[in-house]
């Protein structure tokens, strides 16, 4: 845990170093590539750990009755659409924030 606290501020304070322009000062690009990135990474993160809670719990309960396995398998697939659809709508806010500059 205490390792990844130092990663996770070393890379958030360094970037206001590796994000300066000519003038010598972070201009507005640096922040909103930053905060196109952190969308996405945190995007993908939630996305895979809520698909990885479905499948898991699907899987868990297809074991307990395995007479359910077909009732199981449309909500769950479309539960992860759902996800997934979540994570794509987090990729065009990013490309818009990313394009604001």
């Amino acid at each position: 845990m205490k390792k990844t606290l130092i990663a996770l501020s070393t890379g958030l304070f360094s970037v206001s170093a590796m994000a300066q322009d000519m003038m010598g000062g972070v201009g507005d690009k640096g922040y909103y590539a930053l905060g196109a990135a952190l969308v996405l990474g945190l995007a993908a993160l939630g996305g895979t750990t809520g698909q990885g809670k479905v499948g898991a719990a699907a899987m868990e309960g297809i074991a307990r009755n395995p007479q359910s396995a077909k009732a199981l398998n449309t909500p769950m697939i479309l539960t992860l659409a759902l996800i997934e659809s979540l994570v794509v709508l987090s990729f065009l806010i990013a490309f818009f924030i990313q394009n604001k500059f």
